[in-house]
């Protein structure tokens, strides 16, 4: 797997093809695969508006407006539509037709999707933060 943002769509695009090919087995997964989705749209809107919040709090503190700002707000909205693009192209595939779209799933097991899970998990911000809690 690259890195960067591309790395982590394509953890997700394994986690939910993984989901998928198992929902048989077990029909929580299927809950699963809605909340994780959900879970990574509000993740990434709130990642933006607290970017593009701390961007205008440093222009009004600066007292001026820079065209690098201008420039970066413009890459973190970018970068925020690709990722509710793709998001958005997994709800509104079919479940049937997910199948069709896996990338790599046949080499992803049920330890490797735990590994999946527990790496997008440390990259939330509780996680980040976990040592802040414990010091306090």
């Amino acid at each position: 797997v690259s890195g960067g943002e591309d790395e982590i769509q394509q953890l997700q695009k394994a986690l939910l093809d993984y989901l998928d090919e198992n929902t048989e087995t077990d029909a929580s997964l299927v809950f699963s695969r809605k909340f994780y989705v959900a879970q990574w749209f509000r993740d990434t809107t709130m990642e933006t508006e607290k970017a593009i919040k701390s961007q205008k709090d440093e222009d009004s503190s600066e007292g001026t407006h820079h065209a690098k700002d201008v420039e970066t707000t413009g890459q973190i909205m970018h970068r925020a539509e690709s990722r509710k693009t793709f998001l958005r192209s997994i709800i509104k595939t079919a479940p049937s037709q997910f199948s069709t779209l896996k990338m790599n799933s046949d080499t992803v097991d049920y330890e490797d999707a735990c590994l999946i899970v527990r790496h997008l998990a440390s990259m939330r911000p509780f996680a980040q933060s976990f040592d802040i809690y414990l010091t306090q």
